[in-house]
């Protein structure tokens, strides 16, 4: 993960994941807006499977359940609001 940039309100992050990479179902008070950049994932919002390939783009809402899973070595772009202190360098 790096992050790209960040304001008072938001942070954009970029993501490198191998195929075969999950992240287990969590949620967070932070919505979170993204689009691929290559490869292709599957999204699990709360409890509805999503595949995404480059260019989809998508929206989870703040405290939604949700997980990921790639299937392809992927790229993913996400912005977070407000910012997640923890991806802050």
């Amino acid at each position: 993960m790096a992050t790209m940039v960040h304001g008072e309100k938001t942070l954009m992050a970029r993501f490198k994941l191998e195929i075969g990479c999950a992240i287990p179902d969590h949620s967070h008070p932070h919505e979170q807006t993204g689009q691929l950049l290559s490869g292709r994932m599957v999204f699990t919002v709360d409890g509805i499977e999503h595949e995404v390939v480059p260019g989809d783009s998508w929206c989870i809402g703040s405290n939604v359940p949700h997980s990921a899973r790639a299937i392809e070595d992927s790229v993913p772009v996400e912005m977070f609001s407000p910012v997640r202190e923890e991806y802050l360098e």
